[in-house]
């Protein structure tokens, strides 16, 4: 079984909290949840936070999913910051090097 996701929109921010299991089966979801402000963004500078303090469990799709939202977003340009991981994830994000491509606070 998978999680949820819920997102909250401001003018310059997409805040998408991820609740219980981020794995392959929130694939859809998950980009969903970032693809409008990405297609139709007139603003490059939009901040994307990805709150994992509900997540229970991330696997490798999970990371690919990030990347592949950094890529969409902008690549360097990117400004995306994932928040409240617990430890266990938090040093798997570490493990994959993510903290050389993402803010993690």
């Amino acid at each position: 079984m998978s999680g949820t996701i819920t997102v909250n929109r401001s003018d310059t921010e997409t805040a998408i909290s991820i609740k219980g299991r981020f794995n392959f089966e929130m694939h859809s979801q998950f980009r969903t949840a970032y693809q409008n402000e990405i297609d139709g963004s007139v603003n490059k500078h939009r901040k994307f936070v990805i709150d994992l303090t509900g997540t229970e469990y991330i696997d490798s799709s999970a990371l690919g999913m990030l990347l592949l939202l950094r890529e969409e977003a902008g690549a360097n340009e990117a400004d995306i910051e994932i928040v409240n991981a617990r430890p266990e994830i938090r040093k798997i994000l570490e493990t994959a090097n993510f903290q050389r491509l993402f803010k993690i606070s």
